[in-house]
């Protein structure tokens, strides 16, 4: 399964997000799988997909960063997927 994430950054706490990637990485769970992010111009957002074969293991991730960023997670599929779906109907 596929996970949007919307990370939005505490204020005054950009910096020490990245510290703590560069000191222990992204403390992904074992089952989770970063696939890529972008972040926007102000510094402030972040938009990242996961992959994972259970959400509950995305919320073990979250658990590593809540102190920092608060997350918004939207389970979702590839065009591809939408588009069989929706002509499948």
């Amino acid at each position: 399964m596929l996970f949007m994430i919307i990370e939005k950054f505490h204020p005054g706490k950009v910096k020490l997000i990245y510290q703590r990637v560069d000191e222990k990485g992204r403390s992904l769970p074992e089952g989770v799988t970063y696939i890529n992010s972008w972040i926007d111009e102000n510094i402030t957002i972040c938009y990242q997909v996961m992959e994972s074969d259970a959400i509950e293991k995305i919320y073990t991730w979250i658990e590593n960063w809540k102190d920092i960023v608060d997350f918004e997670v939207i389970p979702v599929i590839t065009s591809a997927e939408a588009k069989a779906k929706v002509l499948l109907q």
